[in-house]
């Protein structure tokens, strides 16, 4: 369901009460294991679009290293139906633009200015249309980890997953207090949408093998290294796979 779809009030009441009991597992982690209620966590899944990870997509067409992109796939692929098993809610962001493009901000924004999208179609006008846009092969979610019924949709415009959508809305009628985070990518949509949940009192675990970062390499270390230190916690895939296993086990 996407986020826009009425919730009916047997689907909130089945989430109150999952959410009311408690199932806390202990998350191997940097700097230090933490504590994660089962029952009041979401994985937020970034940006897995056609766009970033495919080749054909945006990132590739613009030059950027894709190479990376398999590994993250299939990390994502191996961690998201045990974290649904486990009553995980998954919540899938997708940079999405309408057609009109009246989301993106006009000439008066920064976003249309640095957006990576918007700034390919205004300078190969051959493209307007094909990138990040709503109805576009482009901004499809990958067929291996697409979403499952259940799961939930955001679309946003910005790099935040927080930034002019309702994604603080769902998060709080599942009653979400923990965000595991993977996707695309780590070092500008993951870290941007983490520091949002984290100043609005979201728990953050960053999982890091899981996402992939945008550039040189050091721009996946620096944003280790702030979740780490400043924002959250950073973990990896086997970590929360193996906390997911003793929880299965109690």
């Amino acid at each position: 369901m996407t986020a826009d779809e009425m919730l009916d009030d047997e689907t909130v009441d089945d989430e109150m009460h999952r959410a009311s009991a408690p199932r806390l597992v202990r998350i191997n982690a940097k700097p230090a294991p933490v504590e994660v209620d089962l029952a009041r966590s979401a994985v937020i899944v970034v940006d897995m679009q056609n766009a970033f990870v495919s080749e054909g997509g945006m990132f590739d067409e613009a030059g950027y290293d894709i190479s990376r992109a398999p590994a993250t796939i299939a990390k994502n692929a191996e961690l998201l139906p045990a974290l649904r098993e486990s009553g995980v809610r998954v919540v899938y962001l997708m940079m999405s633009y309408t057609e009109d493009y009246s989301d993106a901000g006009g000439p008066e924004s920064p976003n249309w200015h640095k957006e990576l999208g918007l700034v390919l179609m205004k300078d190969r006008p051959e493209n307007w249309g094909k990138y990040v846009t709503r109805g576009t092969w482009d901004e499809e979610i990958r067929e291996e980890i697409a979403p499952c019924p259940g799961d939930v949709v955001v679309r946003k415009q910005r790099y935040s997953g927080f930034a002019g959508t309702n994604l603080d809305l769902v998060l709080k009628t599942f009653g979400v207090r923990y965000c595991l985070y993977t996707g695309v990518a780590t070092n500008v949509c993951v870290e941007t949408t983490l520091r949002d949940g984290y100043l609005l009192d979201y728990w953050p675990i960053l999982v890091a093998d899981a996402c992939d970062n945008s550039g040189p390499e050091h721009n996946r270390l620096a944003t280790e290294w702030n979740v780490e230190h400043a924002f959250g916690w950073v973990t990896s895939t086997q970590d929360v796979l193996k906390a997911l296993s003793y929880d299965q086990g109690m």
